[in-house]
């Protein structure tokens, strides 16, 4: 367990680095939306490519471990929404509550640090899981907050909508490498150079923008954002590791499954939450808590799947 912690240590070092530069001012909040910036369009979206492209398209899309990560995430969505709907709350607060409990920093922090912890195996798997919450459960939640608040669903709704996916790097990015991987063509290597020196950037300046960006969050509503909290770190790995145990995933896919869904609740939730005026101040403190508890919870869920 102590070497599941020095390995995870680092990680969060650079977390809490980013967080103190934040909070003391010597980073400002400008500073840190564009270190976040240069790391989605570029540093991260190079490490997807490169990943991609390396990578054949049966490497990535496995049907069983697709099928078993939706059905764990979907049952902890659905208890999101029940919890939320039997507190009074709307579908759309409902929605964006039980969105906290399944969608994780995949992109920012489990890209760089499952593959580094897990080994370059847990980089397909990865992959699909980014895949599946962005282009399943984003489409999801946007579907039920527009037409909750337009009271009904059209083609003007959903085609901004597909527009938004593919205008996102991590899906261009993933796509185009495995373009790239379908064609076999190998990369150049004065490419490959350059994809691996910018893919270097993308784990600490990643994992230093998730801190600072933590920096101004308080933890206001603390018992709700404790209970989303927990239905991440906790409910959601279980039911991934469920679901695998019934749909009989392989060891290795299933332990970098549970691994992602350890992972705290992402940044762009709290954007999502922020765009539709919804629920912005328990999803900021899901995010704020998800994070720091993850420091604790996360060593032991990889100690977990080394003991498997």
């Amino acid at each position: 367990m102590l070497e599941i912690i020095l390995k995870t240590l680092p990680f969060f070092a650079l977390i809490g680095l980013g967080w103190g530069a934040a909070r003391t001012g010597f980073f400002p909040a400008e500073a840190a939306a564009w270190l976040t910036r240069f790391v989605f369009f570029f540093a991260l979206s190079a490490m997807l490519f490169r990943f991609a492209a390396e990578l054949e398209l049966r490497e990535i899309w496995d049907p069983v471990f697709a099928l078993a990560y939706l059905l764990g995430t979907l049952a902890i969505w659905g208890v999101g929404l029940g919890v939320a709907r039997f507190r009074g709350l709307t579908w759309p607060q409902a929605a964006m509550e039980a969105h906290c409990c399944v969608i994780g920093n995949t992109g920012f922090m489990g890209v760089p640090m499952l593959i580094a912890l897990l080994g370059e195996r847990a980089a397909g798997p990865v992959l699909l899981i980014l895949a599946i919450d962005m282009i399943v459960f984003s489409t999801l939640i946007t579907i039920i907050v527009t037409a909750s608040q337009s009271g009904r669903i059209s083609l003007a709704t959903l085609g901004p909508l597909l527009r938004g996916l593919l205008a996102n790097p991590m899906i261009v990015s993933m796509l185009a490498g495995l373009g790239w991987s379908a064609l076999d063509l190998p990369i150049p290597p004065p490419v490959s150079e350059f994809l691996i020196l910018l893919s270097a950037a993308a784990t600490p300046g990643a994992l230093f923008a998730i801190g600072a960006s933590l920096a101004g969050r308080s933890a206001d509503r603390p018992l709700i954002a404790g209970w989303l909290s927990f239905a991440k770190l906790v409910l959601h790995p279980a039911a991934a590791a469920l679901a695998c145990l019934a749909l009989g995933v392989s060891p290795g896919p299933a332990g970098v499954m549970i691994a992602a869904a350890a992972l705290p609740v992402a940044s762009n939730v709290f954007m999502l939450a922020q765009y539709f005026g919804i629920a912005v101040q328990r999803v900021s403190s899901a995010v704020l808590i998800s994070t720091a508890a993850s420091v604790a919870t996360i060593p032991v869920i990889i100690h977990l799947i080394e003991k498997g």
